[in-house]
């Protein structure tokens, strides 16, 4: 067991590494999806809207801190490649993370005549978080090309990312809000899945055209036939988050959750999609997972750490999300 294990180690920490991205994507996703929902609330509603993510936001943002120290930690040399071609789209997410956070925190302290302002100023932050990694992922599924082709789908790609984070953001707060906000969210989803569907195909149809080695992986056969079921689910997915979101709200509130899971499962068909399209390879076509590795007399130094640290960060999540459950509350200081 012991050998196997340090025969796929950089196996391991790329999984390790993709499973961080995705649960960021989902979790760190609904909140900046709601950040970026405030631009059609009321005052009022965006107090309980901020108050159905504080409990958890700092918590979500931790996955990217993981996934980003396994990339450099783990894979130095595709941690430079990468973070080279893509230094602006990075500078300007970093920039607009911090001033979601600071605006997060004196919004709540602000008087009336500046919360206006700190408001503003999260949404802003939220948009350009969600646009900057957007285009992060379509420069990704280029190959970290830099034309004014690959520029212009690469920002198609970030408003579609955009759309994705307001979707699952307002699927969060069909769960956690009530009255007219939850009806409001219950439009904000249905509306925002529409562009998520459409930014979803445009992805699954560049990925294969950008490299003749993933539209073999996809299209051979008896490939393209075990593959099948990958867009035929998250089709499905989609026609029943649409059904469902046409009947809520329901009377019982029994079925809040429902659009909130169906949208993380497609998340997750569509993120194991690209990994199938990308593997062996961290930097598209240049550079496999192997290649990229530190020595595995490191990687195995860097698990140890990882098997302490990934269950505190899962521990205290589902701590969390267990005490501050049920609907949302304003939130407050005092």
């Amino acid at each position: 067991m012991a050998e196997l294990v340090w025969q796929h180690l950089p196996l391991i920490f790329a999984g390790l590494m993709g499973l961080s991205i995705l649960v960021y994507v989902i979790l760190d996703g609904f909140d900046l999806g709601v950040g970026i929902l405030f631009a059609g609330a009321t005052p009022t509603e965006k107090d309980r809207m901020i108050g159905s993510i504080g409990p958890f936001w700092d918590a979500n943002e931790t996955w990217l801190v993981l996934a980003i120290g396994i990339l450099l930690v783990a894979f130095p040399v595709a941690h430079g490649q990468i973070l080279t071609a893509l230094y602006l789209p990075v500078a300007v997410m970093l920039i607009a993370l911090i001033m979601r956070g600071v605006a997060f925190e004196f919004r709540a302290k602000a008087g009336t005549a500046q919360k206006p302002m700190w408001n503003l100023i999260f949404f802003a932050g939220s948009a350009l978080t969600a646009l900057s990694q957007g285009f992060m992922l379509g420069a990704y599924v280029l190959g970290l090309r830099s034309d004014l082709w690959a520029t212009l789908f690469s920002l198609a790609v970030g408003f579609a990312l955009l759309a994705t984070y307001a979707a699952i953001g307002g699927a969060w707060l069909i769960y956690k809000a009530e009255g007219e906000l939850q009806k409001k969210a219950v439009r904000w989803t249905a509306g925002a899945s529409i562009a998520m569907a459409a930014g979803m195909a445009m992805v699954s149809i560049a990925t294969p055209l950008a490299s003749p080695r993933i539209f073999d992986k996809w299209f051979s056969v008896p490939e393209i036939i075990a593959l099948a079921p990958l867009p035929i689910a998250a089709g499905l997915l989609f026609v029943f988050l649409f059904w469902q979101l046409a009947h809520l709200p329901d009377r019982n509130d029994r079925f809040s959750l429902v659009p909130f899971v169906v949208i993380s499962a497609i998340l997750t068909l569509g993120f194991f999609g690209l990994a199938y399209s990308f593997y062996p390879y961290i930097v598209p076509d240049r550079m496999t997972i192997d290649a990229a590795a530190s020595a595995r007399e490191s990687l195995a130094i860097i698990l140890a750490g990882v098997c302490i640290v990934l269950p505190v960060i899962v521990g205290y999540s589902v701590f969390a999300y267990r005490v501050f459950g049920g609907k949302a509350t304003d939130l407050r200081y005092d």
